[in-house]
């Protein structure tokens, strides 16, 4: 069985607006289920790939942030 977990996490939003984009993040967020995991790491991907050099210093220094309040 050939499973690309990307390709179908892609295939799962790319009609999606920002909306439904953002409610899903949150769901896989509020929900807590692990299984959501690997699909927010897709998104956390994507969003990476796509960010300048200022970008991804904020989002380093937020996530910084967060593990140091865990």
């Amino acid at each position: 069985m050939d499973l690309n977990l990307r390709k179908a996490i892609y295939s799962n939003i790319s009609n999606n607006d920002e909306q439904q984009l953002e409610a899903t993040i949150v769901d896989a967020i509020q929900n807590g289920e692990e299984k959501m995991l690997p699909g927010l790491g897709v998104l956390f991907e994507l969003i990476w790939k796509h960010s300048d050099d200022q970008e991804k210093k904020e989002m380093i220094q937020s996530l910084e942030s967060g593990v140091k309040q865990l």
